[in-house]
């Protein structure tokens, strides 16, 4: 035997490592939650890790379902006992997922299952191992909504061109053609004549500037950074404004404005676009009910956002005019306009505020019964925001 085989046999005689060794190495690792379950899916061991991310303590935790960490969607469809099959069928289960916390929060892991086997083979139990990747996760969704935003971004910048080229343009022209014919005839006309004619004007230049509007405002959540300035509002305030802004339109057709809303509700958003977001949905609902209907504002709490619903009596829509509502198209905005409906570039504005705000909207609807256009919003300021990349997207 020379001198380090010599030397090997010496250490080894020295030190051999204890189950406490290897519990100190598992319960140091910070980063990782390690625990075990026994045979029945009891959670029997805890290290220090798995206390740090799941926030709870060992004597806590210990004697709990392996359940208790998952989901209550995981848990509806069956995850833990799907993870177990796996783990036993293959030698090992993995997966990327949420799961959830002591106080309720969530977070975002790689998780690793494995069998717990004794020296004769015996099951002991099940060892799961998870490293929080939450804000990798925040991260990636991050990068994916910047793309998708600059891909819409390129979609609503040919919108827009197609406006302006189609949808001002061409009226304009006939403005300016009538005020011509307008200012050539005007001593020899019909004075009955010549009031239809400056009605008509009147009313085109109107609905002109109300476009350019849309556009201007359009091009503020997309371009003007430095005037998006959120802060916790309250809800009910706003929704007073529109509707004393409305009223005289209301009134005409005597329809019902009500807020169901409590009256310390809040939300964290930028004054100027909660308004207008507010205004263009009521505005819009106001335009698609008959005479003698009702429209009603009401909101509930889901997680860490306020859900609005404005509902209306109106004539509601299909599911076909549903799918396109809040991605128009030039055609579409075309019509709406000939039809004086108004819905489409009011309704693309709004969108593109919540996305700002951090919400987003949908439409629920039946033909001859009414709508209800729901929206989210933030309650609290979110915590989520990855700084450089919404740098970027403020220069977007």
């Amino acid at each position: 035997m020379n001198s380090e085989e010599s030397k090997s046999k010496v250490l080894k005689n020295q030190y051999i490592p204890t189950a406490e060794f290897y519990s100190q190495i598992i319960d140091s690792l910070q980063d990782y939650s390690i625990f075990t379950v026994d045979p029945d899916l009891v959670i029997n061991s805890w290290n220090s890790g798995a206390t740090k991310i799941f926030q709870y303590e060992t004597d806590e935790i210990v004697g709990q379902k392996f359940e208790v960490i998952f989901t209550e969607e995981d848990r509806k469809i069956g995850a833990p006992a799907l993870e177990i099959k796996t783990a036993l069928k293959e030698g090992r289960a993995i997966d990327n997922k949420w799961h959830k916390c002591k106080d309720g929060s969530e977070f975002y892991a790689y998780g690793l299952v494995f069998p717990l086997l004794g020296v004769n083979g015996e099951m002991l139990g099940y060892v799961k191992i998870l490293r929080d990747l939450t804000e990798r996760k925040k991260a990636e969704n991050s990068i994916e909504k910047y793309v998708k935003e600059l891909e819409e971004l390129n979609t609503h910048k040919e919108s827009v061109l197609a406006i302006l080229s189609h949808d001002l343009r061409s009226p304009l022209t006939s403005i300016i053609s009538t005020a011509e014919y307008l200012k050539l005839n005007y001593d020899k006309m019909n004075p009955v004549l010549v009031k239809e004619m400056l009605d008509l004007l009147h009313k085109s230049t109107k609905e002109e500037l109300n476009m350019l509007d849309y556009l201007v405002e359009w091009a503020r959540i997309k371009y003007a950074a430095d005037v998006f300035t959120p802060s916790k509002i309250i809800l009910n305030d706003y929704v007073k404004k529109v509707f004393v802004s409305l009223n005289k339109s209301a009134s005409a057709k005597t329809i019902k404005l009500s807020c169901d809303i409590q009256e310390n509700t809040s939300v964290y958003a930028d004054e100027k676009m909660l308004f207008s977001i507010l205004q263009n949905v009521v505005s819009n609902a106001l335009k698609h009910t008959e005479t003698g209907g009702s429209i009603t504002i009401s909101t509930k709490e889901k997680e860490d956002k306020i859900i609005v619903e404005i509902r209306d009596t109106g004539i509601g829509m299909t599911k076909e005019m549903q799918k396109t509502l809040f991605t128009p198209q030039v055609n579409s905005l075309l019509k709406a306009r000939e039809e004086d409906k108004g819905a489409g570039i009011g309704l693309l504005l709004v969108k593109g505020f919540l996305e700002k705000n951090g919400g987003e909207i949908w439409v629920e609807s039946i033909v001859g019964k009414g709508s209800s256009f729901y929206f989210t919003l933030p309650i609290e300021k979110p915590l989520n925001a990855i700084e450089s990349l919404k740098k970027t997207d403020d220069l977007a």
